[in-house]
């Protein structure tokens, strides 16, 4: 099928014909489309919280502010404006839960007293105020907490990022134990939405149950045991009881201890404490660490 041809004035102009149009958007329309590509996405991070707005401390941060060398006789002049106003609020509905205006009354009508109990003359000051300078210093110390806490949830996700990196690289279960890393499964847990991680929860129970890493240490065993899950724990002792009865046992071999705990963690425990009684020399008291 041949399309039209037509000269006019400079070189050929091709005019398609009407059955030519008609394959060609058959065509196109039976072409597969390129396969989209999808942009790696990054493993979500659990968000810092924020805090919340101090309303009622801004509120006595700005009366502080303004009554930074005034008298008695000024911070009662400004206690009437302030309840004047405080009056005036109330007659508006938006205005009921003023938690701001509601804190810079109570403050100024404070600042009136102190400056009544003082000496005559004497002009307020923030800095020898002691109800301020507690705040103060309750405020130094929650800003030094959150901080740590920041720190800490720093620390947490690189070493996850860490574990996922070497998961990725089929070297996990090289990874050697580091003190925190109980907080670090439950991050990665939380990452592939609380879907248990089966090769991180093998590499915190065979650490716990041969003692590596910051579990050498008995008091790191003692807190595990409020850090980490049942079948974590009972998984780990279990696997410490066969491997002092069967020393040779590879990993492949002890593989069924991992599918006990998760179906029972409670008897695998109580299966772990039996066989440390069985095998106890007759006479022999308590069991090992």
């Amino acid at each position: 099928m041949r399309a039209v041809v037509q000269r006019s004035g400079g070189g050929p102009h091709l005019i398609p014909h009407p059955e030519c149009e008609a394959l060609m958007c058959e065509a196109l329309m039976s072409s597969p489309w390129p396969p989209r590509r999808t942009a790696c996405r990054p493993v979500p991070r659990a968000a810092a919280p924020r805090e919340p707005v101090d309303h009622a401390g801004i509120g006595r941060r700005v009366v502080r502010r303004r009554a930074k060398g005034m008298d008695a006789a000024a911070v009662a002049a400004t206690l009437e404006d302030a309840r004047f106003d405080a009056r005036q609020d109330s007659r508006h509905e938006h205005l009921a839960d003023d938690e701001r205006g509601r804190a810079e009354l109570a403050e100024w009508e404070r600042i009136d007293q102190v400056l009544a109990a003082a000496p005559s003359g004497t002009v307020y000051d923030p800095d020898t105020d002691d109800v301020v300078q507690e705040e103060l210093a309750a405020e130094a110390a929650a800003a030094a907490a959150r901080e740590t806490e920041l720190r800490a949830a720093a620390r947490i996700a690189a070493r996850a990022d860490e574990l996922q990196a070497l998961r990725e690289l089929g070297t996990l279960e090289q990874a050697e134990p580091r003190e925190g890393d109980e907080a670090v499964r439950d991050e990665l847990t939380r990452r592939a939405g609380s879907y248990v991680q089966a090769d991180v929860d093998a590499l915190v129970a065979h650490a716990l149950a041969a003692h590596l890493g910051h579990y050498q240490d008995p008091a790191a065993r003692e807190a595990a045991a409020d850090l980490l899950p049942q079948p974590v724990l009972a998984r780990a002792a279990l696997l410490a009881e066969l491997a002092r009865l069967v020393p040779a046992a590879c990993v492949d071999q002890l593989a069924f201890a991992a599918r006990l705990a998760a179906a029972d963690p409670e008897a695998t425990a109580d299966l772990a404490a039996f066989l440390t009684r069985a095998t106890e020399p007759a006479g022999a008291e308590g069991s090992r660490a």
